[in-house]
């Protein structure tokens, strides 16, 4: 599929999504508990909010929860979502809908998770009185909130009963607009890797793949970071590369699979199903590349590499890094980082690295396919960093609870 096919067919799942939607919720929506509204832009923000989800889930195992999403990648992926009693888009942020949407959902509380500040839904919200919180935000100085233009977002940060912020950064910022119902409670998306880190999810090809060899993971890759990549293999120490890239479509796949011609590639689809037989065993050996075209295994991938590539960096921002130094692996990604916190932060520590030229990158790959001590030592950085940082699900639930039995 090509770019604009891509955008085209997102663009038809936004609007056919959301076609007859309010009438959908109400004839499915029942109100023998109390509804907890959850609302996530897509998937990343998901994964922030899953961690608490599930734990109030388990702990309130009588009310419900309705899960929202802004955008098609996020409810195609988690439409079918267990712990969330129904799942929908979002309809689309005018005024009907917000009133159409609460009227018909009637939430107890409202849970935005990290940022998605729409007007009419905060507005209807506050003006309902219901209890809504954002969870994990995290601002920066460049905001529009804190420029000359912003009374209106300034407005929609007003609308909120509390704010969950990620650092003491961010709660200054907002302190100097004069919002003060704000908890410095951390990253949820920490107890997320770590919880996905705990569980030890097995897959045995790829084990067979990357066993008794250096192995390293590429994920969430775009075409800008697989040239790089390739440009590099052939220069590097020997090792296996497991490559997962960001979208995952047909046509993606094949010039992957151009851009490697040569090397010895397995597609993770091609095996994942087969009986573990000599041969297969003996194919994915023999291996240099597997390309993982299937999406929902990257997080478990990453127990399996030496050291990781995060791609995204050479676009509009790196991708989750945090799924790959909770298993206490060295990360390495391009320039564009510095809006994410966790980036910042082992960047300074050293566990990350960031590139901005091929060489950069081979320099990298090859010191940390040659030298042990090295990326394991970078690795613990990046392993500490996450032990420290866990506990923001706890934190901001037991703010939750406080906030609503002080009423």
């Amino acid at each position: 599929m090509t770019l604009l096919g891509r955008v085209n067919h997102k663009a038809h799942l936004f609007t056919s999504g959301r076609k007859g939607l309010i009438d959908k919720i109400r004839s499915e929506i029942d109100h023998s508990s109390d509804i907890v509204w959850v609302h996530c832009a897509s998937v990343g923000e998901f994964e922030q909010g899953r961690p608490l989800i599930e734990q109030y889930k388990s702990e309130n195992p009588d009310k419900k929860i309705l899960l929202t999403f802004f955008s098609p990648s996020g409810y195609e992926l988690r439409k079918n979502y267990s712990k969330a009693d129904w799942v929908y888009y979002l309809p689309i942020d005018v005024r009907r809908n917000a009133v159409a949407f609460l009227d018909t959902v009637q939430p107890s509380m409202a849970l935005f998770i990290k940022y998605e500040y729409w007007f009419n839904y905060l507005f209807e919200l506050k003006r309902r009185n219901i209890p809504t919180y954002v969870v994990s935000a995290i601002f920066m100085p460049g905001q529009r909130f804190f420029s000359w233009y912003g009374t209106i977002f300034r407005k929609m940060l007003r609308c909120f009963s509390h704010i969950f912020v990620q650092d003491e950064l961010s709660k200054e910022l907002l302190g100097g607009i004069g919002i003060e119902n704000v908890t410095v409670s951390g990253d949820t998306r920490f107890d997320r890797v770590q919880a996905v880190a705990a569980a030890g999810r097995d897959i045995p090809q790829i084990k067979i793949f990357a066993e008794g060899h250096s192995c390293w993971v590429a994920g969430s890759t775009w075409p800008a970071d697989e040239k790089i990549i390739c440009a590099a293999l052939g220069k590097l120490p020997s090792n296996k590369l497991v490559i997962a890239p960001h979208e995952v479509d047909k046509k993606h796949i094949e010039n992957l699979l151009d851009l490697f011609q040569g090397y010895k590639v397995v597609r993770y689809t091609e095996v994942a199903d087969q009986e573990m037989s000599a041969e297969l065993i003996s194919k994915l050996e023999a291996a240099e590349i597997m390309i993982i075209d299937t999406i929902g295994i990257l997080s478990s991938v990453y127990r399996y590499s030496d050291f990781a590539y995060i791609g995204g960096g050479f676009g509009t921002g790196i991708h989750n890094i945090l799924e790959a130094a909770t298993y206490g692996v060295p990360v390495i990604f391009g320039p564009k980082y510095t809006r994410f916190k966790e980036a910042v932060d082992l960047v300074a520590k050293g566990g990350a690295k960031s590139i901005t030229t091929q060489e950069e990158f081979e320099t990298w790959c090859s010191r940390y396919l040659e030298d042990s001590a090295l990326r394991k030592g970078n690795g613990h950085i990046c392993l500490d960093y996450i032990s420290n940082n866990i506990g923001a699900t706890g934190r901001v639930l037991d703010g939750i609870y406080r906030m609503n039995r002080d009423k």
